[in-house]
């Protein structure tokens, strides 16, 4: 009941504040011609709608890329035939040394053979690379992994022939400079 004292209160305050006039007569023809002209022009394409859509798609993107990341070969690989890594980590550490000596003894006289080996060492690499595709393709295993195997022992079988060679190499050259100064 206070609520209605309260709201006769109010309408005693405002008396006479009221707007009472009756709109023009082109009032109602003005308002409808208005609301015929927004129907009409057609909506305006909101950027931010279009920016807030391509961003929403680039972090989902992202995100699927980070949640569904393709293993590596050697991962893959370790799958397959653990003691695959652990023999690629001693063979490649030992042919690793074994290049960088091989690469001290440039010389002259042993650039070609050097250039040479290393050519045919890349092309191991190569054929290496082919061997693991092989092996994740599903190949025979056994057959791939004794494949692996030769072919790191066949480098280091052509870095050893080399390092040979190289030190023959050497000694002819010592020998023929003693010979040459008596």
């Amino acid at each position: 009941m206070k609520n209605n004292t309260d709201i006769d209160n109010l309408f005693k305050e405002l008396k006479g504040s009221f707007d009472t006039q009756e709109p023009s007569t082109t009032h109602t023809a003005n308002f409808i011609e208005k609301l015929n002209a927004t129907k009409k022009t057609p909506k305006k394409f909101s950027w931010k709608l279009f920016a807030i859509a391509a961003s929403i798609a680039f972090l989902c993107s992202i995100g699927f890329t980070l949640f569904y990341q393709k293993q590596t070969t050697n991962e893959q690989i370790a799958e397959i035939a653990p003691e695959v890594n652990e023999t690629k980590f001693y063979f490649a550490s030992l042919i690793n040394t074994q290049v960088n000596e091989l690469k001290k003894e440039t010389s002259p006289s042993t650039k070609k053979i050097i250039d040479d080996t290393l050519i045919q060492l890349n092309k191991l690499e190569s054929d290496y690379k082919k061997l693991e595709k092989n092996l994740l393709n599903g190949g025979n295993t056994k057959l791939i992994l004794s494949a692996i195997i030769t072919n790191y022992q066949t480098r280091i079988d052509l870095i050893r022939d080399v390092m040979a060679q190289i030190d023959t190499i050497k000694n002819l050259k010592k020998y023929n400079d003693e010979n040459s100064t008596l």
